[in-house]
């Protein structure tokens, strides 16, 4: 039975303190982008708006050119969501081909993926925009989308291979006497069975795309189709030292991938700890 002691309350405090640091950040950023521009500079940064307001946030969708913030949020969005579907749909396929191998070339396989995470993408950027750009592919949405599948596959194929090898193959042998297809099995046995790797594919490989620049810049830099991070790079330049924009123009990029984090954050946890099982 639970009691309550003096070592109780010390660890609760400790985790009260803890709360505190890491929700202060938030804090500072909400009170700042609530703030008008007379209070900026005349208040506290940690003292709340007197006259809060939500100008700051509706001049951001105003903004045109390569400043465009909504142009450049649908974009994050539509680059990111196809970006999680194709990752999905391949990284399983692939993750449970080598999972079930008993080959050699399917552990050799697995490997290569292995080297391919520790490798920084930014060593292939050159030939990858050479090659993007010859096909026709640069400052295009779907040209990005297939970028960030291929950049991140590796990774989407470990977290799937990791969490297969923990699964056992009874349903599977199961439904292979029954006479279902190797497609049917996949797709109707194996593939629900992964819905927590399928989450942590989609919130770790989407917290990359979301927040990538230095992909978006080159590949994408000057046409219509910048994602969110670029639009940024260009609006915060031309404000100088307007905090309350610029704070307000974070918690918009914030929102999205948060939000689609804590939906999806029980998924996580456990697709991860069974990757790293695996």
């Amino acid at each position: 039975m639970f009691r309550y002691t003096s070592g109780s309350l010390i660890r609760e405090i400790g985790v009260w303190i803890l709360a505190i640091v890491f929700l202060l950040p938030f804090y500072f950023l909400i009170t700042m982008a609530l703030k008008p521009d007379a209070e900026v500079y005349t208040t506290s940064s940690l003292a709340l708006p007197v006259n809060p307001t939500f100008n700051n946030f509706s001049s951001l969708f105003v903004a045109s050119g390569q400043s465009n913030i909504l142009l450049g949020l649908m974009n994050s969005i539509i680059i990111t969501a196809g970006s999680i579907f194709g990752l999905i749909i391949l990284g399983s396929l692939t993750g449970y081909v080598i999972a079930r191998s008993t080959r050699r070339w399917g552990k050799a396989t697995y490997y290569l993926f292995l080297i391919a995470i520790v490798l920084p993408a930014q060593l292939g950027a050159v030939p990858l925009y050479i090659g993007a750009r010859t096909i026709g592919l640069t400052g295009s949405v779907w040209g990005m989308i297939f970028l960030y599948t291929g950049m991140l596959l590796p990774l989407a194929i470990f977290l799937y291979a990791g969490f297969l090898r923990g699964l056992g193959t009874e349903y599977e042998e199961a439904a292979s006497i029954d006479g279902a297809s190797r497609w049917q099995v996949f797709f109707r046995i194996v593939f629900p069975l992964l819905a927590p790797a399928t989450g942590t594919v989609a919130i770790l490989c989407g917290l990359i795309v979301w927040n990538d620049f230095f992909t978006a810049l080159i590949f994408l830099g000057g046409s219509a189709n910048q994602t969110l991070p670029v639009s940024m790079y260009y609006f915060i330049g031309s404000l100088v030292s307007k905090w309350n924009v610029i704070f307000a123009i974070v918690i918009v990029s914030m929102i999205p991938i948060l939000a689609f984090y804590l939906f999806a954050q029980k998924r996580f946890i456990q697709g991860f700890a069974g990757g790293l099982k695996g």
